[in-house]
């Protein structure tokens, strides 16, 4: 009997961190809106960004023009992601939502990347793009599919996934975003681009191949 009770008071602590882990997300407001706001002298509120008092809240504080403005796909890759969130929209903080405009160039690729804080859900205005996520070990499964003009595609929070404009012609997206910073982590840029760099011994390990391939991609980053 002793030894149940102190089985059960040990595995109390795992319980309280699991049930925490269940329910982790962008918190909920306590109250109508929070516009975000960086000078600390005019704030009365504080849920997940320092807020202005409601009171002198105005019509800008909730509106961005910037999707309306083609994003500049001459780069390597052939895109460009022109985001709306809470650094673009003040009025998004507390509200757990957010938008982004991807362009592609023919044959331009959104490259594989992560949002580690939100479930994305895409939806194609222009043109035709392949696009896939990668489930989690141990399946590491792609689950892709083409889209066209008024499809919609879902990418789970946190997988691995990308698009590519697999047509002659730009094509164009919105990206909406369960979080009003849902941030992004591009996998080559992470992995070959990071500062300080990680160690040659570290990814020709992990990727099995020469150094001299390593040191290559990192001198792309």
């Amino acid at each position: 009997m002793k030894k149940m009770v102190v089985n059960t008071l040990a595995s109390i602590p795992l319980l309280a961190m699991s049930f925490f882990l269940a329910f982790a997300s962008d918190p909920s407001p306590l109250q109508d809106f929070c516009v975000a706001v960086n000078d600390t002298k005019t704030t009365v509120f504080v849920n997940g960004k320092v807020c202005k008092d409601p009171k002198v809240a105005t019509p800008n504080d909730f509106f961005f023009s910037g999707l309306r403005v083609p994003g500049n796909t001459s780069n390597k890759v052939g895109s460009m992601v022109t985001p709306a969130n809470v650094a673009q929209i003040p009025g998004l903080n507390t509200l757990g939502i957010s938008l982004a405009r991807v362009d592609y160039a023919p044959y331009g690729l959104n490259p594989p990347h992560t949002h580690p804080r939100a479930t994305e859900i895409l939806t194609v205005l222009e043109g035709t793009l392949y696009v896939g996520f990668v489930t989690s070990n141990p399946d590491n499964r792609l689950i892709s599919k083409v889209l066209y003009k008024g499809d919609v595609f879902v990418f789970p929070e946190g997988l691995i996934h990308f698009q590519l404009n697999v047509g002659k012609t730009k094509a164009v997206a919105i990206a909406a975003l369960s979080s009003q910073n849902p941030g992004v982590i591009t996998i080559a840029n992470a992995v070959f681009g990071s500062k300080p760099a990680i160690s040659a011994d570290v990814l020709t390990k992990a990727f099995q191949v020469d150094k001299k391939v390593v040191d290559y991609l990192q001198s792309q980053f």
